[in-house]
């Protein structure tokens, strides 16, 4: 009986020794796998790359750009914004316009740009087309016309060339080389005609281009059936 026992007790020594090897073994693999997760977390050892550098260059180009498309886009909200009011400012005042003069605006260009309110009702439909600046310049340069004083003269036609000429400036209208290179000639001594061929250019150009599209547009239309409606002719 005895011999049994020892016989049993000596067989299980080594499959305990074994379990012991078995858990050790485990443990050991248990902390080297979590060595290893933190591992790189702490291997920022100097002439080595930081795996996170690039990470954070990745996020820092791309607040860059954001920012600056950020910036950009406020930039174009602004100039929008004022572009906006400016548009909706001076116009000219003028009473309302009678049937007659609706009807006589669809006749000619000339009767429309004689009249303060075919004017008006012109120019707020070059804003829907982007085109609001032909109308400015030819006004600019129309009131640029009626001045008498030297000083102020030059002083009205530096204004008008940075404002429409320029093409710097974000209203520059449309001029063919040959007048914006005798306006660049009469620049350093301006006189009363220096924009007379720019401003016939332009009256050219809405009277062919943005004249024909007014027309038929609802804003006229709109306007003149509603003045035919409340016409006592009617």
């Amino acid at each position: 009986m005895t011999k049994s026992l020892d016989g049993m007790r000596s067989s299980d020594a080594p499959m305990g020794s074994e379990r012991m090897e078995m858990r050790k073994r485990q443990m050991s693999v248990q902390q080297e796998s979590a060595a290893g997760g933190t591992a790189p977390a702490q291997q920022d050892q100097p002439g080595q790359a930081n795996p996170r550098g690039s990470n954070a260059c990745c996020f820092c180009w791309c607040c860059c750009c954001s920012c600056s498309w950020n910036e950009d886009q406020d930039d174009r909200n602004r100039k929008a914004s004022y572009d906006i009011k400016e548009g909706t400012s001076d116009c000219e005042d003028c009473p309302k316009p009678t049937l007659e003069d609706v009807r006589s605006w669809g006749q000619s260009f000339d009767k429309l740009m004689c009249c303060a309110a075919g004017r008006n009702s012109f120019r707020q439909f070059l804003r829907t087309e982007f085109s609001e600046e032909n109308m400015l310049f030819w006004l600019a340069c129309d009131e640029f016309s009626k001045e008498t004083n030297k000083s102020v003269i030059e002083e009205k036609a530096r204004v008008i060339y940075e404002d429409y000429i320029s093409i710097l400036s974000p209203k520059e209208v449309s001029l063919d080389s040959r007048v914006r290179e005798a306006i660049n000639r009469n620049m350093p001594e301006p006189t009363l005609h220096t924009f007379d061929d720019a401003q016939l250019q332009i009256y050219t150009l809405m009277q062919r281009d943005s004249y024909p599209r007014y027309l038929n547009s609802p804003a006229y239309k709109n306007l003149l059936n509603t003045l035919s409606e409340q016409s006592p002719e009617s």
